[in-house]
Formats: C-alpha cells, structure tokens, sequence
C-alpha cells in the first residue's frame, strides 16, 4: 500500500486584483491594511474568492480528475497541494514523495541542461545519485529527447518541457502524482505512453490528481472526477461527478 495521501478539508483562497507594490508608498499603506485585518475570511475591495469550502480525499489506487472553465480554481488546488501558496481558511493534507508537474517549465533551471535538470530534480526529491542514474535512461527514451539531453533547458520547445517534466515525475518512484494538462502537447504515441504510465502508478496504488479541460482525458485515466465551477469570480463550488463519457 502507498504511503501516499491527498485531503482537502473546507478549503477556501483568495487573490487580490492586481496586487503589484513597484513602490514603498504602494506597499506600506497594503502592509499595514493586512496587519490590522480583524477577519482573516473577510473580503476587502480588491478581493475575490478562488476557492470556495472544497473538500475531497484521493486514497491510494485512486485517479481523481479536475475539470472546470478558465479561472475556477483547478491549477490554484494544484499548487496548495504542493504547498506553493497556502490555504486562506481550511486544511490541505499531502503525504509522500510528490511527483508534480503544474508548469510548463516549473522546476527547470533554464541554464542548466536536460542532462544536468534531470540530476537537480532527483536530488530535490532526495534521491541518491546512484538511484537518480539508474533511471536517467528510461526518462530520457521516455520523453523522447535524447538528441537534445545535453542542451540548455532554454533552447526546448515547450513541448519537450512538459515531456521531460512527466517522465521525471513520473519515474523518480513517486507516492503523489500531481499533473495539471500534461498530456495536451506530444504526438500520439507519448500521450499513449504517458497514459499507459499514469494507469500503472495507479494500479501500484499511487494516489493521482489530474487537471485537463479534455473530458475523454478524465474519462479515461480517473476513477472520479469534481467540476469546479465559479459564479461572477466570486464563489466556487464543487461537484463530484460519475464519468459516464
């Protein structure tokens, strides 16, 4: 059984708009206004809700899809769970070694080289090197760049981004597997090895949360599936639906 273990419980998260404090007369009046808050869930002008009171578990062996329009919040889940921003109000629960690839080029040093980015993303995900290249063979065939492994990340396609992104997520032995539309770029046979790759770690009881605005995607790859929907930029809500595609 996974270590694994994704929960959110009563989760709410605000942005402010257009927060930009290029000066120090913008940013001390903002500090100040923030300090003497009396409602930490309380809206002021230049605030909306992102998320609204979300709450779900993805147990182990389970693949849960995120559907929903532009704006509604299912990139905003990805990146609570992998602790980038915090919670507003609610708990955000995630055990294990996490396997995310929420951007196109998140974690990449642009300077260094495939090669070179392969080795960094192991050892941040405490990896020993012995471990790290026994793998790099099969992540590199894997996304399929080998002729451009020892060129700097900055010169890749977006595409060979994200593909070397899902094949290092994918094969550093994770215990969450956090995707957010990485199966939108690549040719017919990755998306075919890359969903043959997620269906394994599920069946290895790996946990799986999966963001895509392609619902024969969802359909596919997910046990369940929650739309989050938005109402004048304001309220979200969530529904958990069966996949009936």
């Amino acid at each position: 059984m996974s270590a694994g273990r994704i929960e959110l419980s009563g989760v709410w998260k605000k942005f402010h708009y257009g927060e930009l404090h290029n000066r120090l007369a913008d940013w001390i009046p903002a500090l100040v206004r923030r300090a003497t808050r009396r409602r930490r869930d309380a809206l002021e002008g230049d605030e909306f809700w992102a998320l609204a009171d979300v709450s779900f578990t993805v147990r182990p062996g389970e693949a849960l899809g995120l559907i929903g329009p532009n704006g509604a919040g299912k990139s905003t889940v990805l990146k609570l769970l992998t602790r980038i921003m915090r919670p507003t109000r609610g708990s955000v629960v995630l055990q294990g070694r996490v396997g995310a690839l929420i951007e196109v080029a998140g974690g990449f040093h642009p300077d260094l080289t495939g090669r070179e980015n392969v080795y960094l993303q192991g050892v941040i995900m405490g990896m020993p090197r012995r471990e790290i290249a026994a793998k790099f063979d099969r992540i590199v065939e894997f996304a399929g760049v080998g002729p451009f492994i020892d060129t700097p990340i900055k010169r890749y396609s977006s595409g060979m981004h994200e593909r070397l992104g899902f094949a290092i997520a994918a094969h550093f032995e994770p215990e969450v597997l956090l995707i957010d539309e990485a199966l939108a770029v690549g040719d017919a046979a990755f998306q075919a090895r890359a969903y043959k790759r997620i269906t394994e770690l599920v069946e290895n009881d790996i946990p799986v949360v999966f963001v895509s605005h392609q619902l024969d995607q969802i359909a596919r790859l997910c046990n369940r599936a929650i739309l989050l929907e938005h109402r004048d930029f304001i309220y979200r809500e969530y529904l958990e639906l069966p996949l009936t595609l």
